[in-house]
């Protein structure tokens, strides 16, 4: 039986295995059938903490419910830093991803700051297919021209601006954006609208997921898009499906996002049962 942790920020949930000492190894097959909600234990994002590299304090590994590994995630960067935290009495701590180094911070009321490191705008760095403003674009999509932007905040993301968050069609245009020629490895797709001062409703579709309550790259990368286009300021709050994550960017350096991490429950899975399943 192998040891599993299961967390969530704000609502966007992982099944988290500690593999630093226990030789764990797990596929995009194995980790589809683990986040499969009626037959495995179920999670947006499986997480796989491994042996530091860099000179990080732990190397995290990220794979999509749909098996696709990824290379950052934001609210599972602050629950894997929390349980580093706990765990070496600290309140300080760095872990080395795909999408790069993220600095972790402990912060009053159970909170955590991630460093998310500076948004990249060229248009070869989200990638696009071909070059654009990514600051302001036309995108056509199911026959309607969208305005977008796009970024990279560790991974890509497209933000479309509205007037009405809670309105918007994600169902159908979530996965039309993901998967749309623009974008050559897909993308995450965030709509957003401003609901006061430095306060922005925005929801999600997660590539490789679908719908979730919460995303804190793409919660990074609208704050980044917002303070481009004179939206916000160098602070606000972006409320999610889930709550509210804090963001501080002054449009040059790194963004930092601040938000809760929650453990659910813990438990021990059979993976060769699931794998034997899948």
């Amino acid at each position: 039986m192998t040891r599993f942790l299961k967390m969530h920020g704000l609502g966007n949930d992982f099944v988290v295995f500690d593999a630093r000492n226990s030789g764990l190894k797990l596929d995009s097959a194995l980790a589809r059938a683990v986040a499969d909600r009626r037959l495995g234990i179920g999670c947006d994002q499986v997480i796989v903490i491994e042996q530091a590299r860099n000179g990080a304090d732990a190397a995290m590994r990220i794979f999509n419910a749909d098996g696709g590994e990824v290379e950052s995630c934001g609210n599972a960067a602050r629950c894997v830093a929390s349980l580093l935290m706990e765990e070496n009495d600290r309140d300080r701590v760095r872990l080395d991803t795909a999408g790069g180094l993220l600095a972790c911070q402990a912060c009053d009321g159970g909170m955590v700051s991630v460093d998310m490191g500076a948004p990249r705008f060229g248009w070869r760095d989200i990638p696009l297919a071909r070059e654009a403003d990514t600051k302001s674009f036309a995108l056509a999509v199911n026959g309607e021209t969208l305005d977008a932007s796009a970024v990279n905040v560790g991974n890509p993301h497209c933000v479309l601006f509205g007037t009405n968050a809670e309105a918007a069609e994600i169902e159908t245009l979530g996965p039309a954006i993901e998967r749309h020629a623009m974008f050559p490895e897909r993308t995450n797709v965030e709509f957003a609208s401003a609901i006061g001062k430095d306060r922005l409703r925005m929801r999600v579709w997660e590539r490789g997921v679908g719908i979730t309550r919460a995303c804190g790259t793409g919660a990074a990368a609208t704050m980044a898009a917002a303070r481009r286009r004179g939206l916000v300021g160098d602070k606000a709050e972006i409320v999610l499906d889930g709550g509210v994550l804090h963001f501080a960017w002054d449009g040059k350096g790194a963004i930092v996002m601040t938000g809760p991490a929650a453990l659910s429950f813990k438990g021990e899975v059979d993976l060769s049962a699931l794998e034997r399943a899948a």
